[in-house]
């Protein structure tokens, strides 16, 4: 049992945008009485809120849960009465402004921007700029469609970040960009992570769908953690019951 497990968000631990299936619910509430979780994802507070925190059975220990929105340029934890920001990495107006500019420019320019959308297609998260093509409410099933290899994704990201050559860009979730400053990505999120509770690499499993070399999981591969790929939250599931179950 590692004494710390990290986890993707999206299409790890639920469906793009979806709250957490009760299996799902209850392993983690589980996991935690045994270990520290850590939940570090593209999406805002709001996000890991309305997918994970009220999902968790009652008796969840949330003091053992670290929340890193934003890919880890955020980090929120339980202090007794609510949940409290420790760090955020935020950008400033100017580069937020340039890069909402640039991804719309460049999505228009490669025929990505798209007629029909389901919510915000741009979003300045603080610190973080996302672009997700369908909008963050699209259906799952759209979004799978939308990019299945990635190369839509691969396109624009490089497209945008020669445009933005001081900042972050990077593949997020099925649809979507994230912009951050440079060299703030998942790594320094784990980082940080490290550096607040003491816990070393090699006492962490990583556990995303986005492990590949264009994957917004891929810059955690180079700490050293030790990782494990999954294709959708039911890997997921059934890994939390081996590591309950060791």
């Amino acid at each position: 049992m590692p004494h710390l497990v990290a986890f993707d968000l999206d299409d790890t631990l639920a469906p793009s945008k979806s709250p957490l299936d009760p299996r799902m619910a209850e392993l983690l509430g589980r996991l935690l009485d045994v270990a520290e979780v850590c939940v570090i994802s593209g999406g805002q507070f709001e996000q890991f809120r309305d997918q994970v925190i009220s999902r968790l059975p009652r008796a969840a220990r949330l003091e053992r849960l670290h929340l890193m929105p934003t890919c880890g340029t955020q980090y929120y934890r339980w202090d007794g009465d609510g949940w409290e920001q420790q760090y955020a990495e935020n950008l400033t107006e100017g580069e937020k402004a340039e890069a909402l500019h640039a991804v719309e420019e460049e999505a228009k320019r490669l025929g990505l921007w798209e007629e029909k959308t389901w919510g915000p297609v741009l979003e300045d998260r603080g610190s973080q700029v996302t672009f997700s093509a369908l909008g963050q409410s699209a259906p799952v099933d759209a979004k799978k469609a939308w990019d299945p290899t990635g190369e839509r994704r691969s396109v624009l990201r490089a497209a945008v970040q020669a445009r933005l050559p001081e900042l972050e860009v990077r593949s997020g979730g099925s649809t979507s960009i994230d912009i951050t400053r440079r060299g703030i990505d998942k790594a320094y999120g784990m980082n940080k992570l490290t550096a607040l509770t003491g816990i070393p690499f090699a006492d962490m499993l990583f556990v995303g769908d986005r492990l590949d070399p264009d994957g917004n999981d891929f810059p955690v591969v180079a700490l050293g953690i030790p990782t494990r790929s999954v294709a959708d939250w039911e890997q997921t599931a059934d890994l939390i019951e081996t590591l309950i179950a060791d």
